[in-house]
């Protein structure tokens, strides 16, 4: 049967029906050996072990099934109160937000709370009362500070907050908007007819980047194409990490422009397009500890320091109180049509990092909003629904819409292969499908 982690959202292992009806769903692999079938122990698994195992199920009758509701519907309420206090995010204070390890994601045991100074501390009001904590607000935000103090465990925390966590997870009262991505570079990832003309101009050889192709991405094309691709989704919040960025891609500083002159160089880096992304109505969230030109485009600057955030933005536009101008407006991409070919076969994923379809791998490494290998294999159903759904005409957004739209009217057991549903399928975000069809290396687009 398949164990979820600690974040909430829609699968099928479990399913309550308006009549009150509770519906579990597992698999059960059939004694063998060899190539000889053990029909007794056969008969035994599912005339009596399966029974009695189902007879031991009293779901109503857990005493902590109402605190784990009301502290899901707190947390969705939260959520909902984001966008009428100006905030993109809310940590409530106390909050736990490291991870026992990289594999493990329980609460780390002795972990520091969260501890949110006055100075920081906003208020959020919902029917469950009044939660305090560091509101962040929309536009440019920095995460700033020494290393190993927090500044990343704060940005993983906030690449969850989309999700609603249960009880005792440490990140009840972490909550982000909805339409909120992670955004890293890939060297090596394909990348499939995306404008990058607002990061990287004309490349030498005049080869045009408004409709960029690779089989090979580098560090900064790949980043400009996961920017582009997640505003394509419609994100609404993009976070970054200094520590997994194309640094080429983040910043040029003045020593190098000296050196190699504007005309040159065809990266128009990061940090001159932040606030026309704002302006946009795109926010972003960047981890940033050594590079200094992103403190005066941030509206908040805040500083990690033993895990504790502080406000350091009136000393962070001193010390930079420039803004830096972009060389121009942003660009407006022309819509992306895939096709419909490749999107068929046989879905496999053994863990969070790939995704098979039809015997084709699609890394999803850098796709860190995966939550499990059952998450993995979804995307690749998605992936096969939107190759059903692809008919020439239909942009990317188009499709992500029309892909939304079945799974609220049919759930997502519409992406089972069979006629039965799979028990192990979690309802995906239009993003990561993005994201996955975005790294399929066999995806094509029309002219």
């Amino acid at each position: 049967m398949y164990r979820p982690g600690p974040e909430v959202c829609e699968r099928s292992a479990l399913r309550v029906f308006a009549d009150g009806t509770v519906e579990v769903r597992f698999s059960a692999g059939l004694p063998a050996r060899g190539r000889r079938v053990l029909g007794r122990q056969a008969a035994a698994l599912l005339t009596e072990d399966i029974p009695r195992a189902a007879h031991t199920l009293r779901v109503a009758d857990d005493p902590g099934l109402q605190a784990h509701i009301k502290s899901v519907r707190r947390q969705q309420a939260l959520r909902d109160a984001l966008h009428g206090a100006g905030l993109i995010a809310f940590i409530e204070h106390g909050s736990v937000l490291p991870r026992a390890s990289g594999v493990n994601s329980a609460p780390l045991p002795d972990a520091v709370p969260f501890q949110v100074p006055e100075s920081l501390r906003c208020a959020l009001h919902t029917r469950f009362g009044t939660a305090v904590g560091l509101g962040i607000r929309a536009g440019v935000t920095l995460i700033t500070g020494g290393g190993f103090h927090g500044k990343s465990t704060v940005l993983s925390a906030l690449q969850r907050g989309h999700l609603d966590h249960i009880p005792g997870d440490g990140r009840q009262g972490v909550v982000s908007l909805p339409d909120t991505v992670k955004i890293r570079a890939e060297d090596g990832r394909s990348v499939c007819g995306v404008d990058i003309s607002a990061f990287l101009g004309e490349l030498p050889g005049q080869r045009s980047t408004t409709q960029f192709h690779t089989q090979d991405a580098s560090g900064s094309t790949s980043q400009a194409s996961a920017i582009v691709e997640a505003l394509e989704s419609g994100a609404r919040v993009l976070l970054l990490d200094e520590d997994t960025s194309a640094t080429n891609l983040l910043v040029r500083d003045a020593r190098m422009r000296a050196l190699i002159p504007d005309e040159h160089e065809p990266i128009t880096p990061f940090v001159q397009r932040v606030r026309q992304l704002s302006e946009q109505g795109v926010s972003t969230v960047l981890v940033i500890g050594g590079v200094g030109d992103y403190l005066g485009a941030a509206d908040q600057v805040l500083a990690m320091t033993a895990w504790q955030p502080s406000d350091v933005t009136v000393r962070a536009h001193e010390i930079a109180p420039d803004r830096p101008i972009g060389p121009g407006p942003l660009p407006s991409p022309q819509p992306r049509i895939p096709r419909s070919s490749g999107l068929s076969g046989r879905v496999r994923a053994r863990d969070t990092r790939a995704v098979s379809l039809d015997r084709e791998e699609i890394d999803l490494t850098a796709v860190e909003q995966v939550l499990d290998s059952a998450h993995a294999a979804t995307l690749g159903h998605a992936l096969r629904l939107l190759g059903e759904l692809a008919d020439g005409r239909r942009s990317l957004p188009q499709l992500l819409d029309a892909l939304d739209a079945i799974l609220d009217d049919e759930g997502v057991e519409a992406l089972s292969p069979f006629e039965a549903p799979l028990g192990s399928l979690v309802r995906p975000r239009r993003h990561e499908v993005a994201a996955a069809l975005n790294r399929f290396r066999l995806l094509s687009l029309e002219a």
